[in-house]
């Protein structure tokens, strides 16, 4: 099964070894026989598209692994690889931007666009043929499926096997002891010479110096060995190195699951590979390592992969995902605008989107960031991709928040786009066509669309002078060049602001003020430095106010980069639109993915009750007393990591010295950050085995943050992979943690291994 992968430009040309060794490894993935899959390995030419001058052909092939896609590439210094496990979606057609604006003249059925996971830009590809086209879409789908399911162990099996063929120099299908060397390196391991001349020598069981396929399989299982795990199992297992059913049931118990007769059974039938065993509900060391790197081994709760929360409640006492300048792809002064970062949100879980909209040419309104370069989209095509997207990931209602420039001609055909294109979504009336007592809930707004903008109240002309300034200009810290406050005070029209039910933008005064109006469909956005100065100089009114209606947060003017604010903080005092730039990755936004990774990603959290209820003042500043709430002790194992990626990839010999940093995010008591020390050479199988216990007041706030780096004397940590998630979510017992990258993308196989205990105080 050893192959290489070219690093020129040029698509491997495997010999009849390497295709021999090839149908076993589709043999393994079920997809041997397959037609689509068949013609991806023998490749074709495509058409890269990204505008209308640039187009050009590119030969793309399917790689023997099954998994991997060779992108013929014009530069050396680009990856021409990319993994099928980082596809988030293949769309057919002209769905893309780039594909409606510049493939309009190819068939629809030759069209299609690989939509990756992170923020790695889309591939736009047209085929030869609409057969061409059909095979690669379905032989995609099909590679795609097989991949989700795919166990971690056959994803480990798969990383080490690609770095087995691209340490093959000679494409002889042998490992000498120097390649050997080499794929060590490449796995990000320094290894004693001695003792991996040992290792080999064992596995050359030919006594020729080089390790054929055989002998290679023998050597990755030494590769793929867990000696952590292997001392679990015989501490549990006993003398007889094998788990009885009462054994597992206390091991389970240390797992704080299920110890029943019928869970121990499910699970052995499950995951144990010796048929004997099964028959005699038995588990071997295998099978007991199956089940540890299984989504049952997993430090987040499956069971919250699931809407499991009461969806019945006012709008007002959830948290919802929200966007902030949601058309941007970069920064806020001159980068790209496009349709493309609202599908991005979208498909993340983001319930609230918002639209810059100025007034555009030929009498059609445009969406971009007002008086700087970034680009210009239609309104209409914004839309149009909002009801296509809006509810692939959650059923639960999105809100459009309007930033309403537009004179009034063109304010009629924001409404008219709205009503014509989203039909029955939109939501124009209340349910029950009275004045709402309290906001209907997510569960009765379900695959409804709400529009957040100002609304005319009066019964005199369709028009009315706005007593309203537009979030940009409350800010009194912007200084990018925006015009000045009173530019922003405009007349506005009936028809949109007839499409104003839930969401009525109004300014805000004072929280007795709002206490005293008590109209719930009224929403104030706030800068992130008034949310502050509110919740320093007004905790409970402010945690109280958003008990009743809605209230949204934005970023400072100042923030040019689209870096973001500490969203915890926002959330500590109970508001509901905390809304980031999802464009820029870093650990404001691994906070944000790590709250909403909860209740079935529908992008809605119901709060703590203690934030539910008026008459319970809870101060952010002061929880323990305000709630009445009990302390926890969150005690972490860190035990070992597992197939850690490289930090500097051009660079062979470099190999991390990884650490690992546990943050936790919550009240301003519980936050802390705990670290272990490196350990050198190693970010194939580090092992650490320290503990860091962390005391947390109030768990239902508390998010959890495993970030592993590489540690460097002279400078900085380098970023290595982190993972979020609620601390409601975490599970007891031995966990694996899988790590994502900065922009969120998998980085599968690495993980992360620890033992978790929480301990009322």
């Amino acid at each position: 099964m050893i192959g290489i992968k070219s690093s020129r430009s040029e698509p491997p040309d495997p010999d009849p070894d390497h295709k021999k060794l090839a149908l076993k490894a589709f043999k393994k993935v079920g997809l041997f026989e397959d037609e689509d899959v068949k013609f991806m390995l023998k490749g074709s030419k495509l058409q890269k598209i990204k505008s209308s001058l640039w187009k050009k052909d590119r030969r793309m092939i399917l790689q023997e692994d099954g998994l991997s896609i060779w992108c013929e590439s014009k530069s050396r210094k680009k990856p021409s690889t990319f993994s099928v496990m980082d596809i988030r979606d293949v769309q057919e057609g002209h769905r893309s931007e780039v594909m409606k604006k510049h493939g309009s003249s190819y068939s629809e059925k030759r069209c299609f666009t690989i939509v990756f996971t992170g923020n790695r830009t889309n591939l736009d590809l047209v085929a030869g043929s609409e057969e061409e086209g059909r095979r690669w879409v379905q032989g995609f789908q099909k590679l795609r499926k097989k991949a989700e399911t795919m166990s971690q162990r056959e994803k480990i099996h798969h990383w080490i096997h690609e770095y087995l063929r691209k340490a093959d120099k000679n494409k002889d299908n042998k490992m000498s002891f120097k390649e050997i060397k080499n794929l060590l390196k490449m796995l990000n391991v320094e290894t004693d010479d001695e003792y991996a001349y040992q290792v080999f020598k064992q596995c050359d069981k030919s006594k020729t110096n080089k390790l054929e396929e055989h002998e290679i399989e023998e050597f990755c299982k030494f590769l793929m060995q867990r000696p952590e795990l292997e001392e679990i199992f015989n501490y549990y297992s006993g003398e007889d190195q094998i788990l009885t059913g009462t054994e597992m049931k206390n091991f389970l118990k240390e797992q704080n699951e299920i110890g029943t007769d019928e869970n121990v059974v499910t699970i052995i039938h499950k995951f144990e590979l010796n048929e004997t065993a099964k028959q005699n509900h038995l588990l071997t060391q295998d099978g007991f390592m199956m089940y540890l790197l299984s989504s049952e081994g997993d430090v987040f709760n499956s069971n919250h992969d699931q809407v499991y929360q009461d969806m019945t409640q006012p709008l007002s006492h959830y948290f919802i995902s929200s966007s902030h300048n949601t058309y941007l792809m970069e920064d806020q002064l001159g980068g790209p605008s496009s349709t493309e970062a609202y599908i991005r949100a979208l498909l993340r879980g983001c319930r609230c989107v918002e639209l810059d909209c100025w007034e555009g040419p030929n009498g059609e309104p445009i969406i971009y960031h007002g008086y700087t370069l970034t680009s210009k989209i239609l309104f209409k095509d914004v839309v149009t991709t909002i009801r296509d997207y809006a509810f692939t990931v959650s059923l639960y209602p999105v809100i459009l928040s309007l930033e309403n420039h537009c004179g009034l001609e063109q304010q009629t055909v924001m409404a008219r786009h709205l009503k014509g294109i989203l039909g029955d979504m939109l939501v124009t009336a209340t349910i029950d066509g009275k004045v709402p007592k309290e906001l209907p809930s997510p569960e009765e707004l379900k695959g409804k669309i709400l529009i957040k903008g100002k609304k005319f109240d009066g019964s005199g002309p369709g028009t009315e002078q706005q007593d309203e300034t537009t979030e940009e200009y409350e800010d009194e810290n912007v200084k990018n060049g925006e015009k000045s406050r009173k530019e922003t005070v405009k007349e506005f029209a009936r028809e949109l602001s007839e499409l104003v039910v839930y969401c009525k933008a109004v300014h805000f005064h004072s929280f007795q003020y709002a206490w005293t109006k008590a109209c719930v469909c009224e929403l104030s956005s706030f800068s992130e430095n008034k949310a502050k100065k509110l919740i320093i100089e007004s905790g409970n009114p402010f945690v109280c106010y958003n008990t009743m209606q809605l209230s949204r947060i934005y970023p400072t003017g100042s923030r040019v980069d689209s870096s973001n604010y500490n969203p915890q903080e926002m959330w500590n005092a109970g508001c509901q639109l905390v809304a980031l730039n999802f464009q820029k990755p870093g650990t404001e936004m691994d906070l944000n993915k790590g709250k909403f990774r909860q209740n079935g990603r529908s992008g809605y959290i119901l709060k703590p009750s203690f934030m539910r209820n008026r008459s319970n003042l809870f101060d952010p500043a002061r929880p323990r007393t305000a709630a009445g709430l009990n302390r926890t002790q969150l005690i972490i194992d860190v035990i070992s990591a597992q197939q850690l990626p490289k930090v500097n990839k051009d660079k062979k010999n470099s190999i991390v010295d990884p650490l690992v940093r546990v943050e936790v995010h919550g009240v301003p008591d519980d936050n802390a950050m705990k670290k272990t020390g490196h350990v050198e050479n190693n970010g194939f199988n580090p092992v650490w085995n320290e503990v860091l216990r962390f005391t947390i007041s109030v768990p239902d706030l508390a998010l959890i943050r495993f970030v592993v780096e590489d540690y460097d004397t002279a400078s900085s940590n380098d970023f290595i992979g982190q993972f979020t998630l609620p601390f409601t979510s975490v599970k007891e017992g031995y966990r694996h943690i899988h790590l994502l990258s900065r922009d969120a993308a998998s980085l599968s196989p690495a993980t992360l291994f620890v033992r978790i205990r929480i301990k009322s105080m």
